[in-house]
């Protein structure tokens, strides 16, 4: 099967595979049943949902999984895209700034001053939260927001990981070591070329919802769904591996947010203590179980270099029972991860699990 080119808008880290949603969904659920991802991040399970012909739903804190999760979700024409681009660019055209990142030495070294103006305008115009089609554009700019642009023409920055975003002290000296400068980028070509693109897949008939806010409200923000859910599958955030909310930055930036990295801003972010970590997961799951059907399943990618496998099996299922349900184990797995992500300005070995470990848990 070829892959479906919507799933590639934009990369995400500790993103799992469309492989393992499309597994999940095929041998655990029929057409038109409800699968669920508290836990949304690029909206793998939603969208591969919907390509299989279910009704796919989720939900996140972070915008920057908002926005992707909600692109893929419910996307307009590419003709919408295309004609939204134009009266967007017509703006730019027009747009004068005296915002403080024209002249701040991170912003004018990540992108050129045209480039820049460019992104500022779209910052400002794009409606991504409440129309669906500023919310694909916004994912796709997203997706070129910074990147390896030696390689590539599709992105808008000076050279940087595609992945995350590195810090501004960091990336300042490492451009100026490097002696690295932004090239000058049309945004609004790119995301011409890069709608045309990924509109080469078909768009699925159905249409997923994904609604921005904790998981601990997951039955408040996707009431229509309690008792209908048949499926979750889902990778919480790992035990002290990355703090989404600092190495998404510049995506938040874009989206809104602080013009510099914040640390901690959300609780769905790095947990450095396990018992603090089990406690998260219990009121997650607190906030999931009025959504699930009698006979529902919950399938967990989940890894960190700080648990194994028993500590994982054991404390999900704890955690799954606190809520009053119960659960039994129905499947273990392994995956080996052969290619851990890297940052690519860092010489130092990745620091991720060698392996990470699904469990497959049924209602009992």
């Amino acid at each position: 099967m070829e892959r479906h080119r919507f799933h590639s808008i934009c990369p995400y880290f500790a993103m799992f595979p469309e492989t393992f949603v499309r597994r999940n969904v095929l041998a655990w659920s029929k057409r038109d049943d409800v699968i669920l991802d508290p836990f949304s991040g690029r909206g793998t399970t939603v969208f591969e949902s919907l390509l299989n012909g279910r009704k796919g739903v989720g939900c996140d804190t972070n915008p920057v999984a908002v926005c992707l999760s909600k692109a893929k979700a419910d996307p307009p024409r590419l003709d919408e895209v295309m004609e939204r681009l134009n009266v967007l660019e017509r703006a730019a055209g027009r747009f004068e700034t005296k915002a403080p990142e024209a002249s701040d030495e991170f912003f004018t070294l990540c992108f050129h001053a045209t480039t820049l103006g460019q992104l500022l305008s779209l910052k400002k115009k794009l409606d991504w939260r409440d129309n669906r089609t500023d919310c694909f554009i916004g994912a796709l700019a997203l997706g070129c927001l910074h990147g390896e642009s030696h390689r590539t023409d599709l992105c808008f920055s000076n050279r940087m990981p595609r992945t995350i975003s590195t810090k501004p002290a960091y990336s300042v000296r490492w451009w100026t070591e490097k002696g690295s400068f932004p090239p000058e980028r049309d945004v609004f070509s790119i995301l011409r070329t890069c709608a045309e693109y990924r509109y080469q897949s078909p768009v699925p008939q159905i249409k997923g919802r994904v609604v921005e806010g904790d998981v601990r409200r997951a039955s408040t923000l996707l009431r229509p769904y309690k008792e209908r859910v048949k499926l979750v599958i889902t990778s919480p955030p790992y035990l002290d591996i990355t703090d989404y909310s600092e190495d998404q930055w510049l995506r938040l930036w874009f989206l809104g947010g602080a013009a510099k990295p914040t640390t901690g801003q959300g609780k769905d972010d790095r947990h450095r203590r396990i018992a603090s970590y089990w406690e998260f997961l219990r009121e997650a799951w607190k906030g999931v179980a009025p959504l699930l059907q009698e006979s529902a399943q919950v399938v967990i990618r989940i890894g960190g270099t700080r648990l194994g496998e028993e500590q994982l099996r054991v404390g999900l299922l704890d955690s799954l029972n606190s809520t009053g349900r119960r659960f039994k184990l129905a499947e273990a797995r392994q995956t080996v991860i052969k290619n851990g992500q890297r940052r690519i300005f860092q010489t130092a070995p990745d620091t991720k699990a060698a392996v990470e470990h699904d469990f497959r848990y049924k209602l009992a």
